[in-house]
C-alpha cells in the first residue's frame, strides 16, 4: 500500500508540527524519513491503545543499540504503547538471544520485534511466536527466509535498511577524496556470516574493485569490538605503511581504527568511514577524527516498526512484505544538516 506525493507531503507536515513533542524540534530529514516509511503503511493508528510490543536487540553493551532503545521508548510515550526492550548481553551470544526470544513468546505480546544476530540462530523462537498466533517483525537483518519456509515458519513483516548502500556511500565518498592518486585500503567487517556486516562489506568492496586506482590490501572480521578493531588496525598499518583508507563496519570499530592510527603516529592522510552515526562518531566527524559515518533515522526506523506491530496486533492485512528506509551519508560538509538527528 502506498500513499501518494501529496499524501507524504501532509504526513511530513503533520510529523514536523505534532510529533516535535518527542523529539523537540525534528529534523526535517528525520520528518521526512518518517513520512517515507508511513507512505508504505496507509492510514497510521492515532493511538495504540496500551498494546504490549515486545523487542528483541542484539546487545545494549554496543551504543548503537542503547541508542535504538532510547527511540523505541520515547515513541511509545507518544503512542500510548507499552513497549519492552530485551538483548543478549553480548555481541554473537546466538544462544542467549534465541532464550530471551523463547521467554518472550510466554509473555504473550501483541507483536514481537527482532533483530537476529545471524541468518537463522532465532528460526526456532519464531516458531514457537507463530504456534502462538503472536506476529512477529523482523527489525534489520533478515532471517532466512528458506530455512524459516523449511522449518514450517513465517515472518508477518520486515523493516529493513539497503545495508549494501552503507558501505556502497562510505566507499564512493573515500574514493572521491582520494582523488586521482587513489591508493591502498582496507574494510573492517563486523562478524563474518551476519547479515548487516555481510552487505555493508560488500557495498564498500564493490565500489573499490570498480575503481581502478584503489586496491583492497585487507578485509578482516572486527566482530563490532572496539578492541579487536584497534589490533587490527595497529598491525595493518604496520604491514601497510601507505594505507589510504579503511572503511568499518560500524562506528564502534571506525573509531578504534582512528585510535589505532593515532597512537601509532600514523593518523594522517588515512580517511576512516564507518556506519551508525553513534554521538562519539558525530563528534568524531566535526573534529576530523572520522571523515564520515553512513546512516538512517533511528526514530524513523523505530516509529516504522511500532506502527507495524500496531497494525499486525490489529490483524490489517494489506501491508507491505518489507517496509525500507533512507541511508545518508554524515561528512564533515554535512553535518550541520544532522543536528536534532535521531
Amino acid at each position: 500500500m502506498k500513499r501518494s506525493a501529496g499524501g507524504v507531503f501532509l504526513a511530513l507536515v503533520f510529523l514536523l508540527s505534532v510529533w516535535g513533542s518527542a523529539f523537540g524540534e525534528m529534523n526535517p530529514m528525520v520528518a521526512e524519513s518518517i513520512a517515507t516509511i508511513e507512505s508504505q503503511l496507509g492510514q497510521i493508528p492515532s493511538d495504540g491503545g496500551g498494546k504490549r510490543i515486545g523487542v528483541l536487540v542484539i546487545t545494549l553493551s554496543n551504543p548503537y543499540w542503547t541508542e535504538m532503545k532510547k527511540r523505541y521508548e520515547e515513541w511509545a510515550s507518544e503512542m500510548n504503547v507499552s513497549v519492552e526492550i530485551l538483548a543478549a548481553p553480548t555481541e554473537g551470544d546466538l544462544k542467549s538471544q534465541l532464550e530471551t526470544l523463547e521467554t518472550m513468546v510466554v509473555k504473550g505480546y501483541d507483536a514481537i520485534i527482532v533483530t537476529p544476530m545471524d541468518p537463522f540462530n532465532l528460526i526456532p523462537g519464531v516458531l514457537k511466536a507463530n504456534g502462538k498466533g503472536i506476529p512477529v517483525i523482523c527489525s534489520g537483518p533478515a532471517i532466512d527466509a528458506k530455512a524459516l519456509k523449511d522449518a514450517g515458519g513465517r515472518l508477518d513483516g520486515w523493516i529493513s535498511a539497503t545495508f549494501l548502500d552503507q558501505g556502497r556511500l562510505a566507499a564512493e565518498d573515500m574514493v572521491k577524496k582520494m582523488g586521482a592518486e587513489g591508493g591502498k585500503v582496507a574494510i573492517i567487517e563486523g562478524i563474518p556470516g551476519a547479515g548487516q556486516s555481510e552487505a555493508r562489506k560488500k557495498g564498500a568492496g564493490d565500489v573499490f574493485a570498480s575503481a581502478g586506482n584503489v586496491e583492497v590490501v585487507s578485509v578482516q572480521p572486527g566482530k563490532w569490538d572496539r578492541n579487536l578493531a584497534f589490533d587490527i588496525t595497529t598491525n595493518l598499518v604496520k604491514a601497510v605503511p601507505d594505507l589510504r583508507g579503511i572503511y568499518c563496519a560500524n562506528d564502534v570499530m571506525a573509531l578504534a581504527a582512528a585510535d589505532a592510527l593515532e597512537t601509532s603516529g600514523k593518523r594522517e592522510g588515512v580517511l576512516i568511514y564507518g556506519t551508525d552515526f553513534i554521538p562519539e562518531a558525530r563528534t568524531a566527524i566535526r573534529e576530523g577524527k572520522l571523515q564520515g559515518s553512513t546512516t538512517f533515522s533511528q526514530a524513523a526506523w523505530t516509529r516504522g516498526a511500532i506502527v507495524f506491530a500496531l497494525k499486525l496486533a490489529g490483524r490489517t492485512t494489506d501491508l507491505p512484505e518489507r517496509l525500507a528506509i533512507p541511508i545518508m551519508l554524515a561528512t564533515a560538509g554535512n553535518i550541520g544538516n544532522f543536528e536534532g538527528w535521531k
